[in-house]
């Protein structure tokens, strides 16, 4: 990149929707999308309470989406202001609008206390047990961010502590739906599981993207303690871990869910096939939408994992020697 073109990058915007720009950015509205695995919560939900279907509301839901949404933005802004004199000394991130100058940092701290405090009101509207797993997610920013935790210095912990947000969003849609219930312990295990394996994904992605071990540690305190091997065979750990707790669940709760396994092994090896690429976009989860195989791959499996919730083989179950779940199913084959 050239000189002028650097300068062009970094040159304070103009008018007001220039100026308000950077602090929508901190937000990173981008990545809303991920807050998408709450809504697995919902059909799951559906399927242990048969008898919320009457109560359940499509207001409620989206007034949850909203403060998910919100919540994670307040977790990106403290991400984003504590990461700034880090990311001054990368080569990409030092163009965000904090390490540019681009942002007042007081104003982003009123602006992260204002999102904390619109999506926790929006998620008190829902109902109490929705409000207080937000809240979780909101401390689980604060652990992950702030001194002296700042669980994202550690190694394996940044990943673990990350991806636990994946359970917390499946608690956040099942409880859109039922107040009396919670999820099986082995399903949320296996969707932290999962959420690992992708933390692990792009940290593997980003260390060798980087290709300097003394410049990694500098941008991140956990990758003094990486190497290419460690995370390797981290991601295996937690793909393992998450289909071994999965494993778990389809024999206790849903042996259909069997039918999905050859799917979801195979969304597995072709993750790690576009980590594998040289400057994955696995490093930016929220530019994987251009991975349109990889994208079209993961709705099928989502949709044959959804469908066979509601599905009775009972051919499957006089196979395995298996005692059938007891939460009735809609259709029976």
């Amino acid at each position: 990149m050239s000189t002028d073109s650097a300068k062009a990058e970094l040159s304070a915007p103009t008018g007001i929707l220039g100026k308000l720009a950077p602090y929508v950015s901190i937000a990173r509205p981008d990545h809303w999308f991920k807050n998408v695995f709450m809504l697995l919560g919902v059909p799951l939900a559906l399927f242990y309470a048969p008898d919320a279907w009457g109560a359940f509301s499509f207001l409620s839901l989206a007034i949850g989406f909203v403060a998910t949404c919100l919540v994670a933005s307040s977790n990106y802004v403290i991400n984003e202001i504590l990461d700034a004199p880090t990311d001054r000394g990368h080569p990409v991130k030092s163009r965000r609008p904090i390490p540019s100058g681009l942002v007042s940092v007081p104003l982003a701290y009123v602006e992260w206390l204002l999102l904390a405090v619109a999506g926790l009101g929006a998620a008190w509207l829902v109902n109490v047990p929705f409000f207080l797993v937000a809240l979780w997610l909101w401390v689980m920013g604060l652990l992950y961010n702030v001194r002296p935790v700042r669980l994202k210095e550690l190694a394996y912990g940044d990943v673990l502590s990350e991806s636990v947000n994946n359970p917390i969003r499946l608690l956040l849609g099942w409880y859109v739906v039922t107040l009396n219930v919670i999820p099986p312990v082995s399903l949320m295990v296996a969707y932290w599981m999962v959420g690992a394996f992708f933390m692990a994904s792009k940290r593997f992605a980003e260390y060798r993207a980087i290709g300097d071990p003394a410049r990694a540690a500098a941008y991140r305190g956990s990758f003094r303690y990486y190497t290419d091997e460690k995370l390797l065979v981290s991601m295996f750990f937690y793909a393992s871990s998450a289909a071994l707790t999965l494993g778990v669940f389809i024999v206790r709760y849903k042996l259909e869910l069997l039918l999905s396994l050859p799917l979801i092994a195979g969304f597995f090896s072709y993750y790690i096939h576009v980590t594998l690429k040289a400057d994955s976009p696995v490093q930016n989860p929220e530019r994987l939408y251009r991975e349109k195989g990889l994208m079209f791959y993961l709705v099928l499996c989502l949709a044959v994992f959804l469908s066979l919730m509601f599905i009775e083989v009972p051919a499957l179950y006089d196979l395995f020697n298996v005692t059938p779940s007891k939460v009735k199913a809609l259709w029976t084959f």
